[in-house]
Parts: structure tokens; C-alpha cells; sequence
């Protein structure tokens, strides 16, 4: 028996039932999260950024496939806190088959960023739930991956204790493009991007990935998250 089964059995977090963590009863009863403009958070068909909203160096458009509630909100508090790795690998799985049948905003040849964590946060967790689950969706959508293409810059305060304001500076100038990438780019910008986290709340962490992005030259970048 695997160690992550000790601490936590093979059985859904919702209800407790089966053989799985997030069994598909419970996964139905979340609702998903209706599209709208990332920046005045009112509906928008796929999630399209609304032209009279549009910043240079903002997201073309963002989407989020769930409401944070239920057994999705549990699943990813234990991602943050609990180190559970499957659970990020079921509900990624999940999310992917979701985005493959039913969302095409976003065409097959787009390339997914996952958010970042700090080296020092990464180790202390295990791993990080953005780059676990980013990379499951961009197989099960058939899109490109680049774990690396962003680089934290500083350990930051946890943006769950704070005020909206408070995470949007918290947030400035964190992010930075990987010179590793530099002789890629030209290329790269070709492609559009899908910046990945777990949750939406304010938007702060994501838009401040978009501007770097954007600064850098890619015309079409998007947000992506399992939650909002």
C-alpha cells in the first residue's frame, strides 16, 4: 500500500464512498462557473474578454471550469495543505475531458504556462498543483506544455491572507520570462498561451503572469483555472 493511501484511503472526499477520490456523483453536484469578462466580470461568451475591457497587456480571455464549492473547493484546499498529490491528478483528468468535449474558444496548437511557485514553497509541498494538473490538461486538450516558461522571482506572502488590493500588490513584479527561452521565442510567439492556476479569487496572480507575456510579445494569452 502506497504511503498517500495511509493518509488518505482511496475514497471519495465528498461522501466518502467508492474507490476514488472525487467520484462523479459528487463531481455533479458542483456547478461550473458561467464564462465571463476577467475584467469586468460580467457574462461573455467563452469567456472572451469584452473589446470595450481589453488592456494591452491583458488577457485576450479567461475561463474557469468549475464554481469553487463542493468537492472541488475541498480538493484543492488538500492540494495546498495536505500534499495529495493524486487528488491533483484526478481532478486535472477530470477538468481535461471536460475542456476537450466542451470548450473550443481555444485552438489544439495553444501552449499551457502553469503559474509558478517558489522553489522554497515548491520543496516544502511537495510539488506544485499547477504544474501536476497543467500538465495532465494540456495532454487530454492536445495543447503544447512549458513548465519553465515563467520563473518566480521572490517568496511571497500567501495570497489567501489577504485583502483584493493587498493581492494585487503582493503580486507586482513577481513573475519573470525564463532567459532559458530567449532563443525560442521568436517562434514561440507564434502560439497562443493559456496561463494555468488552481483557483481564481481576484485574478491578481494570473493577470501579473499576462502582463509579462504580453511584454514579451505573445498576442493571444489566456487564463485558465480549475475554480472560480
Amino acid at each position: 500500500m502506497a504511503l498517500v493511501d495511509l493518509i488518505f484511503p482511496k475514497k471519495c472526499i465528498g461522501c466518502g464512498r467508492g474507490d476514488k477520490y472525487i467520484c462523479n456523483s459528487c463531481i455533479r453536484k458542483v456547478g461550473f462557473s458561467k464564462p465571463v469578462c476577467c475584467e469586468c466580470d460580467k457574462a461573455s461568451v467563452d469567456g472572451f474578454t469584452h473589446v470595450k475591457c481589453k488592456k494591452a497587456l491583458g488577457f485576450d480571455g479567461a475561463f474557469s471550469i468549475w464554481k469553487y464549492g463542493g468537492i472541488v473547493r475541498k480538493s484543492i484546499i488538500k492540494l495546498k495543505y495536505n500534499f495529495a498529490f493524486e487528488i491533483a491528478s484526478e481532478l486535472a483528468d477530470i477538468g481535461g475531458k471536460f475542456l476537450m468535449s466542451k470548450f473550443n474558444a481555444l485552438p489544439k496548437n495553444s501552449i499551457l504556462v502553469p503559474i509558478p511557485l517558489h522553489s522554497k514553497r515548491e520543496n516544502w509541498r511537495g510539488f506544485n498543483q499547477a504544474d501536476s494538473m497543467g500538465e495532465i490538461i494540456a495532454g487530454k486538450v492536445g495543447w503544447k506544455y512549458a513548465r519553465n516558461l515563467l520563473v518566480r522571482k521572490r517568496l511571497n506572502i500567501p495570497q489567501v491572507e489577504l485583502s483584493g488590493k493587498q493581492r494585487r500588490n503582493n503580486m507586482l513584479g513577481i513573475f519573470e520570462f525564463n532567459k532559458d527561452y530567449l532563443p525560442q521565442l521568436e517562434k514561440a510567439k507564434n502560439y497562443p498561451l493559456v496561463v494555468f492556476d488552481d483557483v481564481w479569487t481576484t485574478g491578481s496572480t494570473l493577470k501579473e503572469a499576462a502582463k509579462v507575456l504580453k511584454r514579451k510579445g505573445f498576442n493571444n494569452v489566456w487564463g485558465l483555472t480549475i475554480a472560480r
